[in-house]
């Protein structure tokens, strides 16, 4: 069987937090990693830009530019220079010879430079020298200045982003996570108080609510019983046939109060002592065959026709009891109200997780409205008929209860041919 780790409130409340921050750390590390590049990218143009703008002026104005870029200071010691015409064409190269290069109008920076007065373009190895360049290019009138940086460990470090940030980011997140921590403990505490005051809350109107009922359900049988024996004590003169009916109606309502007694007492087992209830191996084949035996041993006008479909073996951890309580109160609830003759009972899914079952009659149903409350205590679609049957109006509680103590579910509804269904799964 899978083991489930159960985080409590607090944990999982602080495991939200620091998801969501370091989410937000991380994404903005990013956007600043990105920024800081874009800015520093954009400030070395920018110096580029303004050698290229006075160059440009000297190249336009028709004096000796050469000499200008060999004695004239350069904002990087090692400096190529080209002089682009608008078409593309290389007039001038202080590093290369113009003979050997091609035409340029198709370079990223060029073509921005084209179309918006300047450009740059970011680690592009050079198709002349091999050489990757960081490249920035201005426009003129007639021609384009660009000047090109190589790409050294100077520049790389030029260019790199400042990651100061990055270490004071982490430093305040690992500060906030310690606060969230603490806040989330002791708000997670406060939480769970509260929840668990809220299901004492509850429980204790349940069990209320359970008290009244339980009294509410004992006032006919002891009332039956208190006239038959006061009738038996009298004295009055009575045939042996008023005797016998008197005493066998004494012992049904007897039977009757044993029962609620029983169902009572197994919902507040489950309800208060769910950790004494012992768990063991069990097979549900078997179960579920002795439910068969009985139906067999019972009077043929109650009985009904059982039909299992279960082609594997079911064998899981649970109690033996209240896994034959379901099966029990199942078939028992389909003798006393389904008006049907046979019982249907399947599995739907085996695996070493759980397994699906359905429990289905051929009866009448219910109607749609009425299927919401059948789980409920002492509820009863027709309670004149639930009484002379001698339901206790538990036995679909008990069922819902024993589901969910092996941590399953279960759902009931209306077969399109007439009678209930009932999905439930068990937990292994």
């Amino acid at each position: 069987m899978a083991s489930v780790i159960k985080l409590s409130y607090h944990k999982r409340l602080f495991l939200v937090i620091i998801v969501f921050l370091w989410s937000v750390v991380f994404c903005f590390i990013g956007f600043q990693y990105l920024r800081e590049q874009q800015y520093k990218s954009d400030f070395l143009s920018a110096q580029l830009q303004l050698y290229n703008r006075h160059l440009l002026e000297i190249v336009e104005e028709g004096q000796p530019y050469e000499e200008y870029i060999m004695t004239h200071n350069k904002p990087f010691d090692e400096l190529r220079v080209t002089i682009i015409t608008l078409s593309g064409a290389v007039i001038y190269d202080n590093v290369l010879l113009i003979d050997s290069l091609d035409n340029h109008r198709e370079r990223p920076e060029v073509i921005q430079a084209l179309k918006n007065g300047s450009g740059y373009h970011i680690g592009r190895q050079s198709a002349s020298d091999g050489r990757e360049y960081f490249y920035s290019a201005t426009k003129g009138e007639r021609v384009i200045v660009r000047t090109a940086i190589p790409y050294s460990s100077s520049l790389d470090e030029l260019l790199k982003a400042d990651w100061n940030f990055l270490i004071v980011m982490i430093s305040i997140s690992v500060v906030m996570s310690i606060v969230a921590f603490f806040i989330t403990r002791k708000l997670g505490k406060n939480i769970e108080r509260i929840k668990y005051y809220e299901a004492e809350q509850e429980k204790d109107l349940l069990k209320r609510q359970l008290t009244n009922n339980i009294n509410h359900e004992l006032k006919t049988p002891v009332a039956s019983i208190q006239v038959c024996l006061e009738t038996l004590l009298s004295g009055i003169s009575l045939t042996d046939e008023k005797r016998q009916e008197l005493i066998e109606r004494c012992y049904t309502n007897n039977e009757r109060l044993r029962r609620l007694l029983n169902d009572v007492s197994l919902i507040t087992r489950m309800e208060d002592g769910s950790a004494l209830i012992s768990k063991e191996r069990i097979v549900v084949n078997d179960i579920i065959k002795g439910v068969a035996d009985e139906l067999e041993i019972m009077p043929k006008e109650e009985r009904l026709n059982l039909h299992t479909n279960f082609n594997e073996m079911v064998v899981m951890e649970g109690n033996v009891s209240l896994i034959g309580s379901i099966f029990r109160n199942l078939t028992e609830n389909a003798i006393a109200y389904s008006e049907g003759r046979n019982i249907y009972i399947s599995l739907l899914e085996n695996n070493d997780e759980e397994c699906r079952i359905s429990f289905e009659d051929d009866g009448k149903g219910v109607q749609e409205e009425q299927l919401p409350r059948l789980f409920e205590r002492f509820y009863r679609v027709d309670k004149g008929r639930s009484r002379q049957k001698g339901g206790t109006g538990l036995g679909l509680a008990i069922v819902k209860h024993a589901v969910q103590f092996h941590g399953g579910t279960i759902k009931v509804s209306n077969r399109p041919d007439g009678g209930l269904r009932f999905d439930f799964s068990l937990k292994k």
